[in-house]
This record gives C-alpha cells, sequence and structure tokens, in this order.
C-alpha cells in the first residue's frame, strides 16, 4: 500500500448461520478456533467441496479450511459469497457512511486511510459491524515511520529500518503486540504490515525504511517477529510486497515499474517468504495474509502486473506453500493498474488469476465492483470452485472456521 498518509454481498444469511457469528462477535471470539484443525461447532457438517487428499498424505491445512468453512459458504448467497471477495476504501472521518455502505452492499473488508480518525474513535467501529450479517474486515496501513494510522491516536511507531538497527526481534515483537492491542480496541482486524520487502533504498524511496534491511536473513528475522507480535496482540498481519518491490525501478504508485529477474528474487527478495510462509516455517498454521504487489517481473510476468498474473499466485501458493489469504495491493490510487483498468475490471482480473480479496483504497460504493463479479463468474471467467475456495479463506482469516 502506499507509503503516503492519503485516502485509499452478503444479503440475509441462512438465521441460525446469523445468530452464531453474532453470538461469536458479542462474545469476542471467532466461530471456530483458527489454524490447521477445525472449530468446534462447524466440523461435524462438513460438506467438502475439495478433492479428497490421498490416503498416505495428510490433508493440506488450506483443504481443512476450505472443508470446514464449506457450511458457512454454503449459506451465503452467490452475491455474497462474491462482496466477501472485495475491501473497499472508506471515508474515516463519516462513521455513518462506513455503516451504510456495509449494510447496503454486505463488502467482506474495509479499508480506513487517510488522516481522519473518528471511525477509530467512540466504539464507532462497532456500529459498521452490527451493520453486517457477517464481520467485516477492518484493515489499515500500520507499519511505522512514515506508515502509520492511528499514531495521532496510540502514539508513534519507529519505521521498519530503525526497529531492525536498534531493537532486538524480542523487543520488535513486543512492539507489534502493544500496537495490535491498541488497534484491536479500535475496531481494527487486520494490518497490511510488516514489510517483507529487501532493500537498500534511500530511506524516502517507495520501500526504503519501510524495509527492515536489504539482508534478507535481517527481513526474515525481523518480519517475523513483527507478524507473531501482531497475532499475539489479537489481530492479523500481512507480508508485503510479494514477490518483492525493494529492487524495484519506481513507486508503482506513479506507474509501471520493474524489478529484478525472477531467478534473482529468488536469491534475495523472495527468501524471507521461502523462510516464513510454506509448511514447517514459522507463520505457517497462522492468520497472516500475504499482498501481492503490482510489479513487472522478468521471467515471470508479461504483459500484466503481478497481481494480475496468475503465475504470481501459482508461484505463492504451489512453489512457496502459502496456504492463507491473498490480498491484492491497491487497485484504484495506483497507476501501475489504474493507468490501464477501472477498479472493476482490475477485480476481475486479480481474481481471476488467484487473489482472495480485491483491494480499492477509492472511496466509492463496491456495488460496481460486484455487479463485475458476477457478471465475470457467470461467464466463467471465475469458476464457482475457486470462488468458494477464497471465501473459505476469507472467512478463515477472520477467525469464523477453519
Amino acid at each position: 500500500m502506499s507509503s503516503r498518509r492519503s485516502p485509499r454481498s452478503l444479503r440475509t444469511a441462512v438465521p441460525v448461520l446469523v445468530g452464531l457469528i453474532a453470538g461469536s462477535v458479542l462474545a469476542g471470539v471467532g466461530v471456530a478456533a483458527t489454524g490447521a484443525g477445525g472449530g468446534p461447532g462447524l466440523t461435524s457438517q462438513v460438506v467438502s467441496t475439495t478433492p479428497t487428499p490421498s490416503a498416505d498424505a495428510p490433508p493440506s491445512t488450506r483443504a481443512l479450511a476450505e472443508s470446514t468453512c464449506a457450511p458457512m459458504v454454503a449459506a451465503m448467497s452467490t452475491r455474497d459469497r462474491l462482496a466477501q471477495r472485495v475491501m473497499v476504501g472508506v471515508d474515516p472521518s463519516n462513521p455513518a457512511s462506513v455503516a451504510a455502505t456495509v449494510k447496503a452492499t454486505h463488502v467482506g473488508g474495509i479499508f480506513v486511510g487517510g488522516n481522519a480518525t473518528a471511525l477509530l474513535q467512540n466504539d464507532a467501529l462497532a456500529a459498521v459491524q452490527k451493520a453486517s450479517p457477517v464481520p467485516v474486515a477492518v484493515a489499515v496501513d500500520d507499519e511505522g515511520g512514515r506508515v502509520q494510522r492511528i499514531d495521532d491516536l496510540d502514539g508513534s511507531l519507529p519505521s521498519a529500518r530503525t526497529m531492525a538497527a536498534t531493537k532486538t526481534p524480542e523487543q520488535v515483537r513486543a512492539i507489534a503486540k502493544k500496537r495490535a492491542q491498541q488497534l484491536k480496541a479500535r475496531g481494527v482486524t487486520i494490518d497490511f504490515a510488516p514489510d517483507a520487502d529487501v532493500s537498500d533504498q534511500p530511506a524516502n524511496a517507495v520501500i526504503g525504511d519501510r524495509s527492515f534491511s536489504n539482508d534478507p536473513a535481517v527481513v526474515t528475522e525481523y518480519a517475523q517477529a513483527f507478524a507473531q507480535g501482531l497475532e499475539d496482540g489479537g489481530i492479523v498481519g500481512t507480508l508485503k510486497h510479494f514477490p518483492g518491490h525493494g529492487h524495484s525501478t519506481g513507486d508503482s504508485h506513479k506507474g509501471r515499474v520493474s524489478v529484478p529477474p525472477l531467478a534473482q528474487l529468488r536469491n534475495a527478495d523472495l527468501l524471507p517468504y521461502g523462510d516464513l510462509v510454506g509448511p514447517g516455517k514459522p507463520l505457517h498454521g497462522t492468520r497472516i495474509a500475504v499482498m501481492v504487489g503490482h510489479l513487472d517481473v522478468p521471467g515471470l510476468t508479461t504483459d500484466l502486473p503481478s497481481s494480475l498474473t496468475p503465475a504470481v499466485y501459482q508461484l505463492l501458493r504451489d512453489e512457496y506453500g502459502f496456504d492463507g489469504m491473498v490480498v491484492t495491493d491497491d487497485l484504484g490510487a495506483m497507476k501501475a493498474i489504474s493507468a490501464q483498468f477501472t477498479v472493476p475490471q482490475a477485480s476481475v482480473r486479480a481474481l481471476a488469476a488467484g487473489a482472495d480479496m480485491a483491494l480499492s483504497s477509492d472511496i466509492t460504493s463496491p456495488g460496481p465492483v460486484i455487479d463485475a463479479l458476477e457478471k465475470a463468474l457467470a461467464a466463467g471467467t471465475i469458476t464457482p470452485a475457486d470462488n468458494d475456495a477464497a471465501v473459505a479463506r476469507i472467512l478463515a482469516n477472520k477467525g469464523l472456521c477453519g
């Protein structure tokens, strides 16, 4: 997401399902435990929509999440499932308008950008949650340094580069835990942090001091610490910007940018993902998400940026073994995308390519995006099976099943 501080349907579900979700929200817990195991109350009703694994191979975390979330997915209308895959920017100075948007569209997520903080005060987000039959993902960019959202309310965090230079990983984990607790208390559920880019750019460059280091081992260690701290504090973290923005030729907010060829990324920029997210890795089994950037990668992408390229998602899923939720970088305010596509067009391409959730910071109704996704599903551009699997991962990321 942006390094600047500028702004960035589920219809009626089965009554029993709504009551289950609402009860869990009031109790302050998810419908089921997160992680690889199935949660109580839903696993006995599993109707798996995924192929049965071979007898000699244990089911993946992804397969388990999809199967245990299947009853919730099945209870939603087609439009509701598609709405879960949309995250839209909202006006944080107008909580009433945010609640109205959520109520009208049942959008799956909202992104809180800019400097206004009314939405993050006085329990305003509680009214937003009450407007939807399924809990809404509430996301912010809160990395520290140049990219923060609650610094005016709860104090400032140092940049990633400063943290790595002055703090131990244990200290950074504690810092992230405290920040997560502050964010959670204000109603935030997901932080688009930490930045897992490997970079030696000048501090004020597009990545610059948002990166912990130009040493992949240091990035891995500190990104892990920050992500685990967020988890400790009760919110979801997000590794970004896959497959690596740290050695880019420019700023994807301003236009198309290139990064080193895939073979070179494997030796540096991709190492944190390889060391953190696959089976047996430190963040496997947590609710960590991954954000895909808008990058041109020789040897991986062709005519479209990475966020719209199927091979990029295949790399993340198949080679690096990531089985959690994948969200795009901003499709609305970054010219690497917006110079060529409208938000509905880009959202269709991104979800068809393999993203679970399409993010746009644009403060507009998500209705046209959901309309475009409905048409894409009817045309076969997005398949029902892939759509249901993505919705299951989103629900698992929210802690509702899986």
